[in-house]
This record gives structure tokens, C-alpha cells and sequence, in this order.
């Protein structure tokens, strides 16, 4: 078992930046894939960044140009970089891993971080 655990979020004025933190509880099981999702009040979950093992990266159009997402193979750690913050960004912010095995594909998710642009 792998718990996800993210941390970083708070409150920012627009165009703050922030940077979000996601440690697994364990260093001897890598992700295959990982991600950040956020769900904003009354919207569904939408993936905000996603990030392969071999650091392939892609972004939702509406944080691209603003954010990188990057990994520490050896904390085990996904991190999420978000500059020039919109109140739009406001959102619980999820952290996302995937591990494959001979056993199938097991997921993981975070209890999730709050972000508030707001002045």
C-alpha cells in the first residue's frame, strides 16, 4: 500500500505563484505515471498535468504556459509549479499515481490540497 500525500496549497493573490508537493509514503514502489487533478466547487475532476517514468509531460490548455509538473524519482515526490495564478485556478488540487505490475495496474490518489486565488 502507498499513501499520497499532497501539500503546498494555500491562499494566493492572482498572478502568485505557487508550488505544490506530493510525497508517497514509500520510496521502494516507483509510478509509472502520475498526474495532478483539481476540482473546482460544482465542477468535476480535471486533470491538470500529467507526467510519465521517463518524464514525458503534458498540461490541460488551461494551465499550459503556467505550470510544470516534474518528479524526484528518488523521494518518490510529484511537483506542480503554478505561476501567474487566476482566481479560476481555485481548486482542491489532487495528486494522482499509477503503478503497473504483473498483478494489473494499481492507482493512488491524495486527500487533495486547497488553492485560493483570491485578492
Amino acid at each position: 500500500q502507498v499513501l499520497l500525500e499532497e501539500s503546498g496549497g494555500g491562499l494566493v493573490q492572482p498572478g502568485g505563484s505557487l508550488r505544490l508537493s506530493c510525497e508517497a509514503s514509500r520510496t521502494d514502489l516507483s509510478f509509472n505515471f502520475m498526474a495532478w487533478y483539481r476540482q473546482a466547487p460544482g465542477k468535476q475532476r480535471e486533470v491538470v498535468a500529467t507526467i510519465t517514468s521517463d518524464d514525458n509531460t503534458n498540461y490541460a490548455d488551461s494551465v499550459k504556459g503556467r505550470s510544470t509538473v516534474s518528479r524526484d524519482n528518488a523521494k518518490n515526490t510529484l511537483y506542480l509549479q503554478m505561476n501567474s495564478l487566476k482566481p479560476e485556478d481555485t481548486a482542491v488540487y489532487y495528486c494522482f499515481g499509477r503503478r503497473l505490475s504483473l498483478g494489473g495496474a494499481q492507482e493512488y490518489w491524495g486527500q487533495g490540497t486547497q488553492v485560493t486565488v483570491s485578492s
